[in-house]
Order: structure tokens, then C-alpha cells, then sequence
């Protein structure tokens, strides 16, 4: 450890964190978090003795390794270090970093490269399901330049298709983990849902706000904060995920109507500063919940028909569009556009070891 530990920095969507091969890290969990926190500069406002940029969505980490699945080329576990708090936890997947578990995949050797477009089937270790990536590798190599454009990440680069089968209840064991589309917690009706992502759904005229707020805005609302922080710590047994309150699930997203042409609008808190856009598999809820009958998101979105529906989820950054196939009114699979950049390829240090 004296000499670092090999790990390749990549932004995957709208985040970015230090991506590892399993066989590179401490087996021994605690060791394990201890270095992750002294890698990212935790716990520190500005983590400023690490790499993290002082964002969660700045402060993340993938572990990866050749898959014994049947079917499954690569394992993928997510770790989510708090930037403020002593704190790496498991409790959630991203989507976001997903996006660029596939490229590193392939550049690491775990995945032989196709002509043109290589699939890799990964097993998200936090919930236990499978994503399909399509990376684009001409002539046999990653490439990450292209023409593909998602809101909160500038530029264009080379678009990474992530595709979800059997999400639901991945966290909590089913759709609508309390047994219902709509529940009264602290005065509030709220839809708690878990399609991929633990999900709270509050309307956000209940709380005093547009729900198009600046994400600054609403982060300097504190009375607002402490009242969406009393709901998920209520929320979090009724949503088999126990004592949640030093965990980073569920996610509370205050939803509107659109204004910019999309299904919905959101402001998600992840879950104590407001996303500058929102998580993909957070997207997946709530679209979700906006084409299912009774949820709260349902009469605020514009869903269209059929059995295949594209639903633009905006959120601070713009917007994320899902692709959601139904069959009698439930969503069967979920498709979404991302793009990955390696930013660098080299060892990181701990202080400690």
C-alpha cells in the first residue's frame, strides 16, 4: 500500500470517482473504507487532503472484478463515500458510474472488445441485478470521443446504452415497498418507490416550493431540508431499509409539472444537498411512478401511451430520458443514454498505508 494502489479516475455520467479492481483493495472491509476515506480527503467539507471534489457525486468509487455468474462478464460494486461524515457505504447502486464500468471492463482485459460495439453484462453486487452496457469500441478499442450530449456533463463524447431488467424492489424487496402507492408520513402524502433506486416522491407544493428551483436555492432552504430529513428518517423502516439515518438511501425527489416539454420535473435530494440533475436508476423511479396510476408524480406528468414510452425526467441540469417498455400497465425494462471519460490511469495514495 506504501507504494499506492492502481485505480483509474473516470467520470461515468453526471459523476466521477475512482474506479478499482477488487484484487487491488484490502479484503478486509474496514480496511477496505478506511483507505477509500483517506483517498477521497473524508471526512472534509473541501476534502482538500484527497481526491474527492467535495460533492457526493464527486466522492464515489466502483470495484470491479471477473464475474463467476453464469451469463455475466464483470461483478460491480458501488461505494458511496460521504464527503462531511467517517462514512463508505453500500446501501445504493449508480447508474451514473455504471456508465463507465464498461469501458474500464474492456480496457483492463476483464472483456474482449467487438468490432464495433461491445456488450458487457454487469451484476450490480449492491442490489443483486443485472445491466446490459453497449460501448462502442471501433476496431477493437474503446474510443470515448463521439457526438452523444447528456445534461450535466459538458462537451460530447461516445454514448454508453445501460439497459435494466427486473429493478424492482432491488433495495427493498418490492415496487412499492410499503404495500402502497401513496402513504401519510408527517402530514405529507408521499409514493415510496424502489425500482432500481429507493425513491421518496413529494409533491413539491406541499413543501411552500415551485420545484424548479436553483439547486442552490434549495440547498439554503434549511427549514425545507429538515422537513424532507424527518420524512426519509420515518420512511426508512416503512421501506424495509431500516435506521437509514447514516445511510444514503432512500433518495427524496420533490416533483412538478414540466415546463420544458418532459414527462416531470425533479429536485432530488441524495439525500442531504440537493443533485445537480438526478441519478439514473433515481430517474428510473421516478419515471416509474409518473406512468403508474395513484403514485404522487402521477397527475403532474406527461406520460403519452403505448407499450414503449420515452420520458424526459428534467431535473436542475436539463433533462434525462428514459426509455421504458410496459405490458399491461407495469414497467417491464428501462433503458437509458449515458457517456463515460477516463480522466486518469495511475496508483492513488492513503495517508495511512
Amino acid at each position: 500500500m506504501s507504494d499506492g494502489v492502481a485505480c483509474t479516475w473516470m467520470r461515468g455520467g453526471t459523476s466521477k470517482g475512482g474506479i478499482f479492481l477488487a484484487e487491488d483493495l484490502p479484503l478486509d472491509i474496514e480496511a477496505r473504507d478506511q483507505f477509500l476515506l483517506e483517498v477521497m480527503g473524508s471526512p472534509d467539507t473541501r476534502q482538500i487532503d484527497g481526491m474527492g471534489g467535495a460533492d457526493p457525486l464527486t466522492s464515489k468509487v466502483g470495484v470491479v472484478q471477473l464475474s463467476k455468474r453464469d451469463g455475466v462478464d464483470v461483478d460491480y460494486l458501488f461505494l458511496q463515500v460521504f464527503v462531511d461524515q467517517e462514512i463508505v457505504t453500500d446501501a445504493q447502486n449508480c447508474g451514473n458510474i455504471l456508465s463507465a464500468i464498461g469501458p474500464f471492463a474492456i480496457e483492463k482485459g476483464l472483456v474482449r472488445a467487438k468490432a464495433d460495439v461491445t456488450e458487457v453484462t454487469v451484476f450490480m453486487e449492491n442490489t443483486g441485478q443485472i445491466a446490459i452496457l453497449s460501448v462502442q469500441t471501433p476496431g477493437g478499442s474503446v474510443t470515448y470521443a463521439g457526438d452523444a450530449r447528456i445534461d450535466g456533463a459538458p462537451g460530447t463524447a461516445s454514448p454508453v446504452t445501460c439497459e435494466f431488467k427486473d429493478t424492482a424492489g432491488s433495495s427493498c424487496g418490492s415496487l412499492f415497498p410499503t404495500g402502497s402507492v401513496v402513504d401519510r408520513v408527517q402530514s405529507v402524502d408521499v409514493t415510496c418507490i424502489d425500482n432500481g433506486m429507493p425513491v421518496v416522491i413529494l409533491k413539491a407544493s406541499d413543501f411552500g416550493v415551485v420545484g424548479t428551483e436553483s439547486r442552490e436555492e434549495l440547498d439554503g432552504n434549511i427549514d425545507l431540508k429538515a422537513k424532507i430529513e424527518a420524512i426519509r428518517i420515518e420512511v426508512g423502516p416503512l421501506m424495509n431499509l431500516g435506521d437509514v439515518s447514516k445511510k444514503s438511501v432512500p433518495k427524496m425527489t420533490l416533483v412538478s409539472t414540466a415546463l420544458n416539454g418532459g414527462c416531470i420535473s425533479t429536485r432530488t435530494f441524495i439525500p442531504h444537498r440537493c443533485h445537480a440533475s438526478i441519478g439514473v436508476l433515481g430517474a428510473v423511479s421516478v419515471a416509474t411512478a409518473a406512468v403508474t396510476e395513484g403514485t404522487i408524480a402521477f397527475p403532474l406528468a406527461r406520460c403519452g401511451s403505448g407499450n414503449e414510452r420515452t420520458l424526459a425526467v428534467e431535473h436542475p441540469s436539463g433533462e434525462m430520458t428514459v426509455v421504458a417498455k410496459l405490458s399491461g400497465g407495469e414497467v417491464l425494462s428501462t433503458a437509458l443514454l449515458r457517456t463515460a471519460r477516463k480522466l486518469f490511469d495511475g496508483r492513488v495514495f492513503a495517508r495511512t498505508l
